[in-house]
């Protein structure tokens, strides 16, 4: 980062003399010429960026294939998130999802008119 205010000097002193032959603004020039030097910093890091990008894919289409049913049912059967405190995993990898104190409470489904329970 502290070569970007050189890029900036560089910038400014190169595009006085491109201003007048090309007929754009000196600020033109220097933004030109700062983004430039930028992305120049930058590669290094989106190309490791997406180096680690290509070697999750794998993974990360695995666990949309085997957890994308469970979690569409899951949030079909959850109402409000809001009314959850966050997960806690225990453990034994149990998770918990505890309803907040002052959530709403939803009405309790009357129990079965036979007296018997399903589970």
């Amino acid at each position: 980062m502290k070569q970007i205010p050189a890029y900036v000097l560089v910038a400014a002193l190169s595009a006085s003399a491109a201003s007048a032959e090309e007929g754009t603004s000196l600020m033109e020039e220097g933004a030109k010429l700062f983004f430039r030097g930028l992305m120049e910093e930058m590669e290094p890091a989106l190309r490791e960026l997406e180096g680690l990008a290509e070697e999750i894919e794998p993974a990360i289409r695995s666990f949309a294939e085997e957890m994308g049913p469970a979690l569409r049912d899951l949030m079909e059967q959850v109402e409000d998130w809001s009314a959850y405190e966050p997960p806690v995993v225990l453990p034994n990898g149990d998770i918990l999802l505890k309803r907040k104190q002052d959530a709403p409470r939803l009405e309790a489904l009357p129990p079965p008119e036979d007296g018997e329970i399903d589970i």
